[in-house]
């Protein structure tokens, strides 16, 4: 994998990453370096997250943190703090408060990163649908027009079979996707003008709600990046306005989540509290276009499972990206086993060469970038270019001035199509008026294409999202077998 840059430009594609890992790059969330390529995992200097247990009061909290010296910082939970030691004692306050009485677990803080893949070029056609092409305009004079600029969404042999599934949800009286909401934990998105910060301009008519930055404490989540705006963008970039491109939930309400700083970068705790709050706020599905190093184990980021747990029983489906370092290995948290994990394709219908796979791999979508070396798979051509996913975002090195950038790629651009796809199946009513995140994620398993290794399986998982099959009446709902688990165990 190549190394993360401190702001996505031209040509530079991205996903989000939340490394407790190994070191390359610059500066995270908290001044801590942090890197992927191997090494130590990385975390924010002088923080422990120490969890307590549910009958220990506060007072008792308090003792314990005086008890190593350390001084009480922020809450991302109930029963959750972030204590401030000497950085030099980090692993010995760790070490000390598991032995604790009344300490449920305690770990360092993991960071969180953007991280970056080599750029990718191509072209392609579109899919005949009930529903006529959109008038975005996309970019003047691209070769094939929107149908092939977009072709994650239109294409009908490597893309998401948007047209289709925009006649289901509109035949069922929600347009788009209306009424579901959608959180986005991310580097912000440009939904408003403040201050310097502009709106988007094809977000003219897309809804937001409940926004709130984890990062600087506020409730407002400015994108001081663009990877966040790009994201929400797949989602539910506003669609038949003429200009721009379009979203695939485009009638879906984004609630933007900022949980990582301008570079890119968060740490644990901060995400933890985003998915908390995305999940008190009603959503209804949670879009984490970010990893961990794949060095990361369970047991070092319990108070993100904790948050997941709680958005799952709130009734959110999570979804996340299987990260970029290439690997056979799914990084967390889209690892967890009730996150739909999501990998990323070319336009040529295979895996892209970043994209990390094995046990775990749930679904892949569109993620643009070059096709990864796989001989059992005839549609993998190591070495083939393949084409950037398209969204509106800032240009490059602007915070204020939009375009349609090339150079994203990455998983990150591969999980809000599922995430989409998501909220269009709640929408369309195909499992009734309020299905439940194992109903919706068979779903979407069920339905999914299969590519050129049969699934279910470690490189593709069930196969490509299909938001036509998944939300059209008159295809079946799969029955979620209970070897499921162990086919694609986590």
């Amino acid at each position: 994998m190549r190394a993360p840059l401190p702001l996505p430009t031209a040509r530079r594609p991205f996903a989000v990453a939340a490394a407790v890992a190994a070191a390359t790059l610059g500066l995270a969330a908290g001044g801590a370096s942090a890197a992927f390529n191997g090494g130590a995992p990385a975390y924010v200097p002088g923080e422990v997250v120490v969890g307590y247990k549910a009958d220990t009061d506060p007072r008792a909290q308090a003792a314990a943190a005086r008890s190593v010296g350390a001084r009480s910082g922020t809450s991302p939970g109930a029963r959750t703090r972030v204590l401030h030691v000497p950085e030099g004692k980090v692993r010995a306050t760790v070490a000390k408060l598991r032995r604790t009485p009344g300490v449920a677990y305690a770990a360092p803080n993991p960071i969180a990163r953007a991280s970056a893949i080599g750029p990718a070029r191509g072209a392609q056609t579109a899919q005949d649908a009930l529903v006529p092409l959109p008038d975005d305009v996309g970019i003047r004079g691209y070769p094939g027009g929107l149908a092939a600029l977009q072709w994650n969404f239109f294409d009908d042999r490597v893309g998401v079979g948007a047209l289709e599934a925009w006649t289901n949800v509109r035949d069922a009286g929600a347009d788009g996707g209306r009424g579901v909401r959608v959180a986005v934990l991310d580097t912000g998105v440009a939904y408003a003008d403040i201050g310097r910060y502009r709106r988007s301009p094809d977000f003219a008519t897309t809804k937001f709600v409940a926004p709130y930055d984890f990062v600087d404490d506020r409730r407002e989540a400015v994108d001081r990046n663009g990877h966040g705006t790009h994201v929400a963008g797949t989602i539910a970039e506003s669609t038949n306005n003429r200009i721009g491109v379009s979203g695939l939930a485009f009638g879906a309400t984004i609630m933007p989540v900022r949980v990582l700083d301008p570079q890119g970068y968060g740490d644990a705790a901060t995400i933890a509290k985003g998915i908390r709050y995305a999940a008190r706020h009603g959503a209804k599905v949670i879009n984490m276009s970010l990893e961990f190093s794949t060095s990361v184990q369970a047991s070092e980021i319990p108070d993100i499972l904790a948050a997941i747990r709680y958005a799952n029983r709130r009734g959110a489906v999570v979804v996340g990206s299987t990260g970029n370092e290439g690997e056979a290995r799914v990084a967390y948290p889209a690892r967890a086993g009730i996150v739909v994990s999501v990998g990323a394709t070319t336009d040529a219908a295979c895996l892209s060469d970043f994209s990390n796979d094995g046990v775990g791999m749930d679904l892949v979508a569109p993620g643009g970038g070059n096709s990864a070396n796989l001989p059992q798979d005839t549609n993998c051509q190591a070495g083939h270019r393949g084409r950037d996913i398209y969204q509106m975002t800032y240009k490059p090195r602007s915070i204020s001035s939009f375009g349609l950038p090339s150079g994203y790629d990455g998983t990150s651009m591969a999980a809000p199509h599922v995430s989409a796809t998501a909220a269009l199946v709640i929408a369309s009513r195909v499992l009734g008026a309020d299905p439940t995140p194992a109903q919706v994620e068979c779903r979407l398993k069920g339905t999914a294409k299969q590519l050129g290794i049969p699934g279910p399986n470690r490189v593709y998982g069930w196969g490509l999202v299909d938001a036509g099959a998944a939300t059209s009446p008159s295809v079946a709902t799969p029955s979620c077998l209970a070897n499921t688990s162990r086919v694609n165990p986590r």
